[in-house]
């Protein structure tokens, strides 16, 4: 298990238009983006490795109020044991007339056999 295959996962039971890296077909006018972060191993006192802490950030583009899937989603992150170390309002993008906000997410993942 990764965290890119559990966001896809909790985004695809929520009915949310999303993709990861970048958003490639004619957005709508709610949607997401999922953007990986930062791939880490968490170290203990013997500095051998004993978790792969991966984190993403869900970028979130809404032409009204992107207050409820905001929540929405953060409920559902907390509830899937998500650690969610950011959210914030990133800024109305006058263009395309989407509010854009983010969510950051960290999960620390038992370590795969080589």
């Amino acid at each position: 298990m990764n965290i890119l295959s559990e966001l896809t996962a909790l985004l695809t039971d929520l009915k949310i238009p999303f993709e990861v890296g970048h958003f490639s077909d004619v957005p709508p006018d709610e949607y997401m983006v999922i953007i990986p972060l930062a791939d880490s191993f968490d170290l203990a006192a013997d500095n051998l490795p004993q978790a792969d802490v991966q984190e993403a950030r869900l970028a979130i583009y809404n032409k009204n109020n992107y207050y409820p899937l905001r929540n929405l989603v953060t409920n559902r992150l907390l509830a899937q044991d998500f650690t969610v170390t950011d959210r914030r309002y990133i800024t109305f993008e006058a263009e395309t007339k989407y509010h854009h906000a983010v969510i950051d997410v960290k999960k620390a993942y038992e370590l795969e056999e080589i």
